[in-house]
This record gives C-alpha cells, structure tokens and sequence, in this order.
C-alpha cells in the first residue's frame, strides 16, 4: 500500500488497528524506586530540628567549676515524603554532636547529646570571660519505600542549634568578722 502524503495530516489512522499482543505489561522500568542517592538529596533538604545548648550552672559560671553541656532536643525525627509517587519514609537520627565552646580550645566531639547534673558526661572547664557555645549535629538516616526493607541513606547532614552566651566569673573569697 503506498501512502500518499498529501491525502494524510499528522495522527490520521490510515489503516485499522492490529493487535500484536494482548495482556498486562509490567512497567515498573519506566519509573523505577528512588535510588539511595535520590532519597538523599531530599533527606539534605528535610527541615531536621536545630538542637538546643543547654548548659549548667544556668546563668553565669565560674572559673574552676566546669560547665556542663548537654541537649533535651529529641534526637530522632521521622519524615513521610512523596518521590515520584512512592511513599517513601526517612528515620534520621543525632549521630555526632560538635560542642563548639567558644573559647580557644575549639570543639567537643560526642556520640551523645549530654545529660544535665549529676549525671553529666560533657564538660569544659573556662577561664574569666564571655563565651558563646553552639551546637553542631551530624544526621545520618535510613529510608523504606512503600513498607520495603529498610536502607541506609547513603551520606549525612547537619544543622546548627541556636547560640548560647554566658559569663564565667572569678569568685573572690572575701574574709568577714563573724563578731560584727
């Protein structure tokens, strides 16, 4: 059969329909799952909490008592996103806690986020002065999609907690007459 194009315009049916084949296809290859890199560039996006500096004494500290940092922030958050239409659930957990202090000596690098008194487990002595401390929070992850196996999220993110500023004295002892 020989066309002739001047009889046809783009999308005009020229001939009746053969069916070749008839059945369901599987056209999962046309829109795979999210891949790990995939779910982490929207795990890099997800607004993960900006963790808290709590520190002891409250107020103002002195020289030779050491300060003690910790955070009361939770420290596992859970996040439902949509990836191309799959339902994909991103668990992202504190691994790393950067204490910045504030001072010369730099950083406090801890798996843990703390704990108040009297069971501290981050302490950083101070000399007189004004000091603003901060927190760094490295974020790892794991991800399912569609109630699959769960995945390491392949990589890590991190925030930054609001700053703390406070003083750290010089006590003085000053004598006193008990008799006046």
């Amino acid at each position: 059969m020989q066309l002739d194009p001047a009889e046809y315009q783009p999308g005009d049916p020229f001939d009746d329909w053969i069916y070749q084949r008839e059945g369901c296809f599987d056209i999962t290859p046309l829109n795979p799952p999210p891949s790990p890199a995939e779910v982490f560039s929207y795990f890099e996006r997800l607004p993960l909490p900006q963790l808290t500096t709590q520190h002891q004494p409250p107020g103002d500290g002195l020289t030779g008592l050491p300060v003690i940092f910790f955070t009361d922030s939770p420290t596992t958050q859970t996040f439902t996103v949509d990836i191309r239409g799959f339902q994909v659930v991103i668990e992202a957990t504190a691994e790393q806690f950067t204490w910045h202090t504030g001072d010369a000596t730099g950083q406090l690098v801890t798996t843990d986020p703390g704990a108040p008194y009297p069971a501290q487990t981050i302490e950083h002595s101070y000399r007189s002065g004004t000091y603003t401390a901060y927190l760094t929070v490295t974020w790892g992850a794991t991800f399912t999609v569609d109630g699959s196996a769960e995945a390491d999220v392949p990589g890590t993110t991190t925030t930054d907690g609001p700053p703390v500023t406070f003083d750290v004295l010089q006590a003085r002892p000053v004598l006193t007459n008990p008799y006046n």
